[in-house]
């Protein structure tokens, strides 16, 4: 689960992670160790754009540790940094102080979510890292709708993310996850929305995937898919 919230279909963000901000990377790490961070950064390394200054839309990225990676990989991307936590946007400037950007690099930081995207703006990659898991079920095809649309043609889409599960440890795992940040941040999503199946729906398909944490975990770099 992302440091991030996402609007319901009532129009209410789905929780505030900005209480867990200051130690949200340290449970991660400590709970999963580091299969978090190796999905992300295996996740990037396959999928992102060729050429130093790719145009990078990440949606929900927390205290920011991934724009360091997204700029050891890409040393001049333009990133736009979609973020509805306040406490999160301020770690991440903290984080930028003490790791700024590399030369021919660039970052905006913006308070929202996929919501606060802008007509026009569009993108050759799309990132969405542990986030489609905290969006209810109802409220998923619509904001993936709008992600869709600000990618460029034939632009990658990013994902990592753990997977939907019915059965075993990973199905008692997510529950054990959603009952604690219930508990910790307010988050109102009960169960994982079917994420691969409303991709899919839009045409997309991988081109790379690999799990990790026993299979928990899904990063897959996807495409659309070709016609017949």
């Amino acid at each position: 689960m992302a440091a991030s919230a996402h609007p319901t279909p009532t129009g209410q963000p789905a929780a505030d992670f900005g209480p867990a901000a200051s130690f949200y990377d340290a449970l991660a790490g400590l709970a999963f160790g580091g299969a978090l961070r190796r999905a992300q950064r295996a996740t990037l390394a396959a999928g992102l754009p060729p050429g130093p200054a790719p145009r990078v839309l990440v949606l929900g990225g927390g205290a920011g540790w991934v724009l360091t990676e997204i700029w050891r990989q890409r040393p001049q991307a333009q990133v736009l940094y979609l973020e509805t936590s306040a406490a999160m946007l301020a770690r991440t400037r903290a984080r930028l102080l003490r790791h700024p950007a590399p030369p021919g690099a660039a970052v905006e930081l913006r308070q929202g979510s996929e919501a606060a995207l802008r007509p026009g703006e569009q993108f050759d990659v799309i990132v969405t890292f542990f986030v489609l898991d905290c969006f209810e079920a109802a409220a998923l095809p619509g904001a993936l709708a709008r992600l869709q649309a600000a990618r460029q043609p034939g632009a990658p889409w990013l994902v990592t993310d753990f997977r939907p599960a019915q059965r075993g440890w990973r199905h008692w795992l997510l529950a054990a996850m959603y009952v604690f940040f219930g508990l910790a941040v307010g988050l109102r999503v009960r169960q994982m929305p079917p994420w691969p199946a409303e991709l899919a729906k839009l045409g997309l398909v991988a081109g790379w995937e690999h799990r990790f944490f026993g299979g928990a975990m899904a990063g897959l770099v996807l495409h659309n898919a070709r016609p017949a």
